[in-house]
């Protein structure tokens, strides 16, 4: 347990870091943490009650999430987010927190607050972590730590398919866009934007499905 036993999963939106690590932590035996998730679930909390997500209201942000421990659980093929006593699996993957979490993830005390939780998890568990700043900021030490990355048209075709999948009515020109958007938000973001590790390892997973580039990493950690 600890930072250097972790393995890292960094990478932008729509690669399949999810998909890759989830995968990962249920061979291995690890304890498997979205970091995204966190922050969806302060998008999430700030929408229900009402809260600005602004700079100004940063500290209130962070309070949505205290006293209560965040849970990775999986229950037979899907996992399920909680946070205390409450499934957050569905409400954190709507459209409305989607369209705002990047606005959270650009607080830099929310940013901090979060970190630390994540820490405290890596420091009780062997982890599979995934987001998007972990090999740069959050576990710097880790020993292994790789970057996924995509064409955005393949990204974008991804998303489509899972949230079709979900029974979502969506357009895949929409799609496109918003991966562009993110893109852009999550790597000119002042604080701890997205970038790969100088020690990570790129794994490029345009024409890789799933099972291939888990089979990659595996190696890769071998």
């Amino acid at each position: 347990m600890g930072e250097e036993s972790a393995i890292v999963i960094d990478g932008p939106a729509g690669v399949g870091k999810s998909t890759i690590a989830k995968a990962l932590a249920r061979k291995l035996g690890y304890t498997y943490v979205d970091t995204g998730a966190m922050y969806r679930t302060v998008t999430l909390f700030a929408l229900e009650k009402g809260i600005p997500i602004d700079g100004d209201h940063q500290e209130e942000l962070l309070g949505t999430i205290e006293g209560e421990a965040f849970a990775f659980v999986f229950v037979g093929d899907d996992l399920q987010v909680r946070f205390g006593p409450r499934d957050l699996s569905q409400a954190i993957r709507s459209p409305e927190v989607t369209g705002r979490v990047s606005q959270v993830a650009a607080l830099p005390l929310v940013r901090q607050g979060l970190r630390r939780r994540q820490r405290e998890i890596a420091q009780k568990h062997k982890v599979v972590m995934e987001g998007r700043d972990i090999g740069t900021v959050v576990l710097p030490r880790a020993r292994h730590k790789f970057f996924l990355t995509a064409a955005p048209g393949e990204r974008a075709r991804r998303r489509y398919q899972e949230l079709r999948a979900q029974g979502r009515q969506v357009e895949y020109a929409q799609i496109c866009r918003e991966i562009e958007k993110r893109d852009q938000l999550d790597s000119t973001r002042e604080h701890d934007p997205l970038r790969q590790a100088e020690d990570a390892v790129l794994v490029d997973t345009t024409t890789l499905d799933a099972a291939a580039v888990v089979d990659l990493v595996i190696q890769k950690l071998k």
